[in-house]
C-alpha cells in the first residue's frame, strides 16, 4: 500500500513538475488523452461499485468477500487497476511526457500487485482459476 501512495504521489508531482509536451502535439494528445482518462475513470468506477462490500484496498480478498464474475469482471479481472493506468496515461498526456515514466511505473506496480493477488483468489476461491482462463484481459479491454 506504501508503493502505490508513493507512486500516485510521484505521478502528480511529475504532472506539475514535468515539462509540457511541444504546441505542436499538445492539443491533439489533449483531446486523446482527455478521452483515455474520462474511459480509465468509468472503468474503476465500474470495478468500485461492482465490488460492492467486497472492496478493499489491499489485494488479499476480505474474509465475507465474493467472487465476481459478471459486469465489467467479465471482461477484465482487474478493471480497477486498469482504470488507474488509462487515468494516469490520459491525464499524462494531457500534461507532460515525463508523467507517463511515471504511469509506466505504475503498470509495472499493479502488474505484480495483481499477479500476487491472483495467487490469493485462486486459493479463496478455487473457481477462480477458470475464471481467469475464461476472461483473458487483466486490465483493459483488448489488451492482454
Amino acid at each position: 500500500m506504501v508503493a502505490q501512495v508513493a507512486l500516485a504521489g510521484l505521478i502528480v508531482l511529475c504532472q506539475f513538475l514535468g515539462p509540457g509536451w511541444p504546441e505542436s502535439v499538445a492539443g491533439a494528445l489533449a483531446v486523446a488523452g482527455g478521452g483515455i482518462a474520462t474511459m480509465g475513470v468509468v472503468l474503476f468506477l465500474a470495478g468500485m461499485f461492482s465490488l460492492g462490500r467486497s472492496l478493499t484496498p489491499f489485494p488479499k480478498p476480505k474474509g465475507r468477500a465474493s467472487m465476481h464474475e459478471g459486469g465489467v469482471y467479465g471482461f477484465v479481472r482487474h478493471p480497477m487497476y486498469g482504470g488507474v493506468i488509462l487515468a494516469v496515461a490520459g491525464w499524462s498526456m494531457v500534461r507532460t511526457p515525463l508523467g507517463l515514466a511515471a504511469a509506466a511505473l505504475l503498470t509495472a506496480f499493479l502488474d505484480l500487485k495483481s499477479r500476487r493477488e491472483e495467487v490469493w483468489l485462486v486459493e479463496r476461491y478455487p473457481r477462480y482459476d477458470v475464471y481467469r482462463r475464461r476472461v483473458r484481459w487483466r486490465f483493459v479491454p483488448g489488451i492482454r
